[in-house]
């Protein structure tokens, strides 16, 4: 037994100990998702809502696809936009009540089925409430908001995964296949 190492391993141990203890005290007391209050977009809806419906883009920009998600929430759940910007339009599209926002950084999102409480040409804050949830989205078991967006218009119009203004996307990594 090495009795001046003991000390110096005892010594050892009390800081990687305190270190450890301070670490999980700052794990713990940290705001749940703290880039949410810098990211420029949010949830639509409060609280976080369960995704039905993921992102689908078709193979070419012509096909069907899902170009959005579909949010569970209740019918006359508050929606929100995910950013601060112009409304583009608030109306009837095919039937169905429809808000769409236009963001600064050039992005358009699109909520429906929504009664609006915004009229076009008015200019609104990221989370502020932009109309309420109607019943009637399609291909939902019960209610549901389809979220999309998209940059560009006509047959330039690209779309983005919603999911990604707000961290929410998973990232899968393929396997390589083995080069014999």
């Amino acid at each position: 037994m090495d009795p001046i190492g003991a000390p110096l391993r005892l010594k050892t141990m009390n800081l990687l100990r305190i270190f450890l203890l301070t670490l999980c005290l700052a794990l713990l007391t940290a705001p749940p998702d703290v880039d949410a209050a810098r990211r420029p977009y949010r949830w639509p809806l409060q609280p976080r809502p369960q995704v039905v419906t993921p992102y689908d883009p078709p193979a070419q920009r012509w096909q069907s696809g899902h170009r959005g998600v579909d949010l569970a929430a209740a019918v006359g759940s508050p929606v929100l936009a995910a950013g601060s910007g112009t409304v583009n339009f608030a109306g009837d599209v095919g039937g169905k009540p429809v808000v769409s926002i236009r963001h600064a950084d050039g992005l358009l999102t699109t909520y429906e089925p929504v009664e609006a409480s915004v009229r076009a040409g008015q200019t609104v804050a990221r989370g502020e409430v932009i109309g309420r949830l109607a019943a009637g989205h399609d291909g939902c078991p019960s209610a549901c908001l389809h979220w999309g967006a998209r940059r560009g218009a006509g047959s330039s119009a690209q779309y983005v995964n919603p999911l990604s203004l707000v961290g929410a996307v998973r990232v899968r990594l393929k396997p390589v296949q083995p080069v014999s």
